[in-house]
C-alpha cells in the first residue's frame, strides 16, 4: 500500500483525550452518510441495538467507517431504540489497497456469503458472480437483487468487525462472456488445479482472481478464460471447495501484491 492515511482534523474539534481510532477498545459502527469533520451521523436501529448490547453510553466515543475510504471519530450523543446519532470529530481518509477483484461463483448461498465476508476482511476491490455452467445444477444458489441485499450487509459487518476502510464495489450476477467483458486492468489468473503455480506467477500491482464453481470449470469456459488472457494457476495442497480455494487464491494475492506495493514504495 502506497502512502499513509491523511487525516483531518479541525483544530477546535480534536479530541486528544479519547483512545485512536482501530483501537479494540473503541465501537466500531458502518456510516451509512458521508463522513465529515462536524457532521452528525444517524445510524440504524441495529447500530442502536449493538450499542445499547455494549453498554455505550451517552458522550462515549465510536469509530465510524463508510466504505469509500473514510474512517471518522466521534461522540455518541443520541441513543434510542430505532437509531442512535454521532457527533463525528476527525476523520482520517486511508489509501485504497492494490486491486484485487474476483470473479466468485454463483454457488450455494450460505457459503457465497462466508465467502463475501472473508474476502471483505482481506481487501478485495470488487465481488463480481459469474453464473458457470455448473452453477446451473445448484439448488439454493445466491443470486438477484435479494441476494445481493444480504451479501453487502454481511460485507459491511466484515468492514467493521476487521475495521477495514474500503468496502467492495459489488457487481450483478452475470454469464462468463459478459463478466469477461467488464474484468478490469490487472494480472488475470483462473484457479485451475492443472496450471502453473500461482506462487510463480508475476501478478503485479493489481490482479483478477476467477474462482469456478464445484465440479471445476467446463473445458470452453477454459478456452474463454485463457482467450481473455487468463493464466491458469493451482493452488498448494488438495483440491479445495470453490470458497476455501478463492479465499486461498485472494490471500496469496494480496501477499504478492503487497510485497510489491511495499518494495516499489520503499
Amino acid at each position: 500500500m502506497r502512502g499513509g492515511a491523511r487525516s483531518f482534523v479541525p483544530r477546535e474539534r480534536c479530541m486528544s483525550d479519547a483512545p485512536r481510532v482501530g483501537s479494540p477498545t473503541i465501537a466500531s459502527f458502518f456510516a451509512p452518510d458521508p463522513l465529515g469533520a462536524g457532521a452528525s451521523i444517524t445510524l440504524g436501529e441495529e447500530s442502536a441495538h449493538h450499542m445499547r448490547v455494549r453498554r455505550l453510553q451517552i458522550g462515549d466515543t465510536v469509530a465510524l467507517r463508510d466504505g469509500a475510504g473514510l474512517v471518522g471519530r466521534g461522540r455518541l450523543v443520541r441513543l434510542a431504540k430505532s437509531h442512535a446519532v454521532v457527533d463525528v470529530g476527525d476523520v482520517t481518509e486511508h489509501p485504497r489497497p492494490s486491486a484485487i477483484h474476483l470473479l466468485a461463483p454463483v454457488a450455494d448461498r450460505d457459503r457465497m456469503l462466508w465467502l463475501a465476508e472473508k474476502v471483505t476482511e482481506l481487501g478485495v476491490a470488487s465481488w463480481r458472480p459469474v453464473s458457470w455452467q455448473r452453477s446451473k445444477s445448484v439448488g439454493a444458489r445466491g443470486e438477484g437483487p435479494g441476494f445481493q441485499a444480504k451479501l453487502r450487509a454481511r460485507m459491511i459487518a466484515a468492514l467493521v468487525q476487521s475495521e477495514g476502510a474500503w468496502l467492495p464495489e459489488i457487481h450483478p450476477d452475470a454469464p462468463l462472456d459478459r463478466a469477461l467483458r467488464a474484468v478490469p486492468d490487472g494480472t488475470r489468473v483462473v484457479l485451475d488445479p492443472d496450471g502453473a503455480s500461482l506462487g510463480d506467477l508475476a501478478l503485479g500491482t493489481a490482479a483478477c482472481i476467477a474462482a469456478g464453481p464445484e465440479g471445476g470449470i467446463e473445458p470452453g469456459e477454459l478456452a474463454a478464460l485463457d482467450a481473455a488472457g487468463f493464466h491458469r494457476a493451482r493452488l498448494p495442497g488438495n483440491i479445495l471447495r470453490f470458497e476455501t480455494a478463492a479465499i486461498v487464491g485472494v490471500a496469496l494475492a494480496r501477499a504478492a501484491i503487497d510485497r510489491i506495493s511495499s518494495a516499489s514504495a520503499s
